[in-house]
């Protein structure tokens, strides 16, 4: 196991309809942690990278419903 940290800019602010979202991504195979930092504009995520790449991390938050900018 790798344990790896990465920020995710949020494409809008923090509010609290988005909180389930978040919540969610805990349960996301490989995450262990997602955690919104004090300005509400970023999203700082542990997750295992033996498992998934930070491609594959941005992705599955979008699927949870999290608004997280992806690189282009």
């Amino acid at each position: 196991m790798t344990k790896v940290q990465i920020r995710f800019r949020l494409e809008r602010p923090l509010d609290e309809p988005m909180m389930p979202h978040i919540a969610a991504a805990h349960s996301i195979y490989g995450i262990f942690r997602a955690q919104v930092v004090p300005s509400g504009q970023e999203i700082v995520v542990d997750y295992d990278a033996s498992r998934l790449r930070t491609a594959d991390v941005g992705s599955a938050l979008k699927r949870a419903g999290v608004p997280v900018e992806l690189e282009k």
